[in-house]
């Protein structure tokens, strides 16, 4: 199996910044695209972000000069971090794998997600 465990969400003020960490674990042999998704309250799961196993990004019109998705090949783990942060970016954020099993052949992964909340 694999395992997608993300961390950093929390409460932030408007103009304030976060960082989201997402690391995959289990039976991998090779990971693909990586992205983060995030779904507010009455609102459909929207792309954040995702980046190629390549490093080519693609970002939401939202997000763009604020948000920077990376990732760290090594240790499997892709980042987000928000800048400018604004209280309609509060949702649930979700980060996502595109996986080459071992087991399980090619599968895309998701997280459990972590709560961003931005209110004063």
């Amino acid at each position: 199996q694999v395992q997608l465990v993300e961390s950093g969400g929390g409460l932030v003020q408007p103009g304030g910044s976060l960082r989201l960490s997402c690391a995959a674990s289990g039976s991998i042999f090779s990971i693909n695209a990586m992205g983060w998704y995030r779904q507010a309250p009455g609102k459909e799961r929207e792309l954040v972000a995702d980046i190629s196993s390549g490093g080519l990004t693609n970002y939401a019109d939202s997000v763009k000069g604020r948000f920077t998705i990376s990732r760290d090949n090594a240790k499997n783990t892709v980042y987000l971090q928000m800048n400018s942060l604004k209280p309609e970016d509060t949702a649930v954020y979700y980060c996502n794998a595109d996986v080459l099993s071992h087991i399980f052949g090619f599968r895309r992964y998701w997280g459990q997600g972590t709560q961003v909340t931005v209110s004063s």
